[in-house]
């Protein structure tokens, strides 16, 4: 009798206030009936999260770093050290694992944190039964997911998405390893796909593009076509969001005498620059950055306004924006989108028929665009219809989750 399917879902933290999308597939799974269970290599640090949470039934484990430890048999001192933890740890893995001792020099080079955690790990998917692993990003999760899988002869895959791919900090071995050693690697866009194939060759042939979704059912649509003339924008406030090439197009559509109002939604390190920036150009009563808010709270803001401003960039370290969840949320709503030439934001916007695209860091163009679409109703109308029929076929996170799970 074949072995049910269970799935681990390997992640750096857990929850998350700006990763919903892995919160949108993991529910989808549950729905189709897949049995999941959650590991964190690190608890939460956001302040606020999104409401959907509450819904996942998996169960959440936080995989305890080497300075903790739990209890052991092996342990047998009075002081524990991370050293005495780390130990006795691989001795209580070799209780379940017999053959860990041959296994151990595939972690050569790997930092003792991560050969630690996926020691921990390789005995707790072992005992629950875990028939495949599956981590979100290329980095620190999939290294933990690829040395559990030598560990237990489990097989894994990941799902690849922007700061993993492209950030300066990525290491052109470690992640051509973590590619080579998965059964299939994931990734969210036709543009990180073919930028892994390109620059990983023969090993990333079999990359796969399957799209972020959205649960279509809990987003209505509304048409467009009498909103106040409102901007709203919804990100952390970070540099590859081009947040202040927003707050600069503002500045020109004050000086073109447009009337309009810009709600900014999300926290972040650049907050005080971008307060600064706003007081500094006089736009205190067109801008305003508000926080962050709860997801209901966000659709509603979303829902009332003309246009969503995506002015993605690619920062100074390499890192930028995959495939948003939030652009899927407000073309949902009904809402028209803005965006840049950034990874795979064209295949979502796709300029003149599901949205506008302008060029990166142009604040001009920007206005320009934003101006259309804050004035003409006809042309929102025509964008956002086109851009929910682009969502329900391409876009549906049940559609997308099959074929996720036939992977699996």
């Amino acid at each position: 009798m074949k072995q049910p399917c269970k799935i681990a879902y390997i992640l750096k933290r857990y929850p998350r206030y700006s990763e919903t999308f892995i919160v949108n597939e993991i529910l989808a799974h549950e729905s189709a009936g897949l049995a999941i269970d959650i590991f964190a290599l690190r608890p939460p640090s956001d302040t606020h999260f999104q409401n959907i949470i509450s819904q996942v039934r998996a169960s959440v484990t936080y995989i305890q770093k080497p300075t903790q430890g739990r209890k052991s048999n092996f342990l047998n001192t009075l002081s524990p050290t991370p050293a005495s933890y780390f130990w006795a740890e691989l001795q209580e893995t070799a209780q379940i694992i017999p053959d860990i001792w041959q296994k151990l020099a595939f972690a050569t080079g790997e930092r003792a944190s991560v050969v630690y955690q996926a020691l921990w790990l390789a005995r707790e998917v072992r005992q629950r039964n875990i028939t495949h692993l599956h981590a979100h990003f290329a980095s620190v999760a999939t290294s933990v997911t690829r040395l559990t899988s030598h560990f237990t002869d489990i097989p894994y895959t990941f799902t690849a998405h922007a700061k993993d791919i492209y950030h300066q900090s990525v290491d052109f071995k470690d992640l051509q390893n973590k590619i080579k050693d998965s059964k299939i690697v994931i990734t969210v866009s036709d543009y990180n796909r073919q930028y892994l194939q390109e620059n990983y060759g023969k090993v990333a042939q079999s990359v796969k593009r399957i799209y972020n979704g959205i649960d279509l059912a809990k987003f209505t649509y509304l048409s467009p076509e009498n909103r106040p003339p409102k901007i709203i924008s919804v990100g952390r406030l970070v540099e590859k969001k081009g947040l202040s090439i927003l707050i600069k197009a503002c500045y020109l559509l004050k000086q073109w005498g447009c009337n309009f109002f810009c709600q900014i939604v999300g926290g972040g390190e650049l907050e005080t620059s971008l307060k600064n920036q706003i007081e500094e150009l006089n736009l205190s009563d067109k801008v305003i950055l508000i926080g962050s808010r709860p997801q209901n709270e966000v659709c509603e803001l979303v829902q009332n306004s003309a246009v969503f401003a995506a002015p993605y960039i690619i920062a100074k370290d390499g890192n930028r924006d995959g495939l948003p969840t939030v652009l899927l949320e407000a073309m949902a709503l009904g809402t028209p989108c803005i965006g840049t030439n950034v990874t795979g934001i064209p295949e979502l916007i796709r300029d003149g028929k599901t949205g506008l695209i302008v060029s990166q860091e142009d604040e001009k163009a920007l206005a320009k665009a934003l101006k259309q679409l804050l004035y003409k109703s006809d042309l929102r109308v025509k964008l956002a219809q086109s851009a929910r029929h682009l969502l329900e076929s391409e876009f549906d996170i049940h559609k997308n989750t099959a074929l996720l799970r036939n992977l699996f």
